[in-house]
């Protein structure tokens, strides 16, 4: 009796696919389950596994193009001669084995489709970043089982059920929300950990010896190719992929080695000065979906914006002097460093309040004036520049807005800031000094229509009262969109924060 093995269906929008490779040879005996050949799909790369158990008849050669449902291999389950007794015992000593052993999970029938979830109002797609389970796991209800990154924040996935996890989308997969991401096979119970070591030392598991199986070293067709166009076998590359196969980034990242070195020449007339040594490695990485949002909108605002730029210098002295005099009973007090943020925000507030256009922002044909003030701090995370947002600062004391910045930025460098901490402000701080800029034209954080740019601090000579005095010197940077704030605003806001920074006790009488 023949078994037809058929394309199965590997996806909705997948009509064809073609034969990649074949790991088994036309007339070798198959086990049930045991990976026969590859197909590979506009999509993705698929391994189609066997139904059955007996002697293996090719229908299609590696190449070939079948439509869904066709017919790409026959296996004869009667076997050969001489081979189906030994068959038999393996089969029922494998049989006793599974009755003697206990069944510690059970398979209830039940799937449960894993969708991408709301992460926020604005978002409406997310990149799987990393599979933190492999395919075929088992996975406990609420583990974390993947990492989704949106264009503001990552998100962990954590299974709704308990069960085998299957994947639906691969690392890199751009999905919308609601789309599908994967499917968890609801089991009771948990597998037993001895059942992975039984499996692989059972007939037909593996070939060879040690962990290796009749994927180790092949490469995908994919991988194939690139391996071939560089000169290279698929024995001088290892394979990251499941089983050990070599996948296209294993023979993307490969390298040649280095040919022996030819024994030097001590005439004097072939002599030559030695080569320079040195690595000229390089080093893909896909840009995050973070990165590619802000790369878009950095672009997007220069070029839809009238952005120009206005610079003034302050005196820091006093503000030093006041924190080197408080800041040891405000710590106390408050369990909270005073820094120079709460400083700025505070000035800024003041002049936002004075000059309400350099807090509005464009909608459409009207101009939206806002009778408060979210400061937004620009924060340097692991995966990009985020920018948390604090709120009614203007209402908010000194001790108050420096928790929230230590809150914030804690926060930015764990990935652990929400949707709604990131998003609104109606003006932006940027500190390029603590990496050392001492002047830059930041770019505005749209819809935003300016930012204000802080820098290092630097002790120069400077004209006081016909002296020269050695004070330190901050250069701060205004950008604003001129399609809103003309010049007199912008000018007159950053000249009124450089003088209530200049003179801190303006920011307490409030004048």
């Amino acid at each position: 009796m023949s078994k037809e093995i058929k394309v199965p269906a590997v996806g909705e929008s997948i009509t064809e696919v073609t034969i990649g490779q074949w790991f088994k040879k036309d007339g070798d005996e198959v086990q049930m389950d045991e990976v026969l050949c590859e197909l590979e799909s506009d999509k993705a790369t698929f391994e189609l596994p066997a139904e059955a158990a007996g002697i293996l008849r090719i229908k299609a050669q590696e190449g070939d193009v079948l439509e869904i449902g066709a017919v790409i291999c026959e296996i004869d389950e009667a076997g050969t001669p001489g081979k189906s007794e030994p068959s038999q015992s393996v089969e029922a000593s494998a049989k006793s084995k599974d009755e003697s052993k206990p069944s510690a999970s059970q398979s209830t029938g039940e799937v449960k489709e894993m969708i991408v979830p709301t992460v926020g109002e604005s978002i409406t797609e997310v990149t799987l970043a990393n599979w933190l389970k492999a395919d075929g796991d088992y996975v406990k209800l609420d583990e974390i089982i993947a990492e989704v990154d949106s264009d503001k924040a990552t998100f962990e996935l954590p299974a709704e059920a308990s069960g085998i996890l299957r994947h639906v989308a691969q690392e890199g997969d751009v999905l919308e929300i609601g789309g599908m991401i994967c499917k968890i096979e609801v089991t009771e119970g948990e597998p037993a950990a001895s059942g992975s070591s039984e499996e692989s030392s059972s007939p037909g598991s593996a070939v060879g010896s040690g962990n290796t199986n009749y994927a180790t070293g092949h490469a995908s067709p994919a991988a194939s190719k690139i391996l071939a166009e560089k000169g290279m076998s698929a024995e001088s590359v290892k394979g990251t992929g499941k089983d050990g196969r070599i996948t296209k980034e294993d023979a993307q990242s490969a390298q040649k080695p280095a040919a022996p070195a030819k024994a030097e020449n001590k005439s004097a007339e072939t002599a030559a000065p030695a080569p320079v040594s040195g690595s000229r490695n390089e080093r893909r990485e896909k840009m995050s979906s973070l990165r590619k949002t802000v790369a878009r909108r950095l672009v997007s605002v220069k070029n839809e914006t009238a952005m120009l730029t206005t610079f003034n210098e302050v005196n820091m002295k006093p503000i030093m002097d006041l924190r080197s005099k408080f800041k040891e009973q405000f710590k106390e007090k408050h369990g909270v460093g005073l820094g120079f943020m709460s400083f700025f925000t505070k000035a800024v507030c003041v002049a936002l309040q004075e000059w309400p256009s350099v807090n509005a922002k464009i909608d459409g044909n009207e101009i939206v004036f806002n009778d408060f003030c979210d400061i937004s701090i620009a924060v340097s995370a692991p995966k990009g520049l985020v920018v948390p947002v604090i709120r009614n600062a203007e209402a908010m004391s000194f001790d108050q807005i420096e928790k929230e910045v230590v809150r914030l930025a804690g926060k930015a460098r764990d990935n652990k800031l929400s949707i709604e901490e990131m998003t609104g402000g109606t003006f932006t701080l940027t500190n390029g000094g603590i990496f050392g800029s001492m002047m830059s034209t930041p770019i505005i954080n749209a819809p935003q229509s300016a930012i204000l740019g802080m820098h290092n601090i630097v002790q120069r000579p400077m004209a006081v009262n016909g002296e020269v005095v050695i004070l330190p010197m901050m250069y701060v940077a205004l950008s604003y969109d001129h399609r809103i704030i003309d010049g007199r605003e912008s000018v007159s806001f950053l000249v009124r924060v450089k003088e209530l920074l200049e003179d801190p006790t303006r920011l307490l009488f409030g004048v």
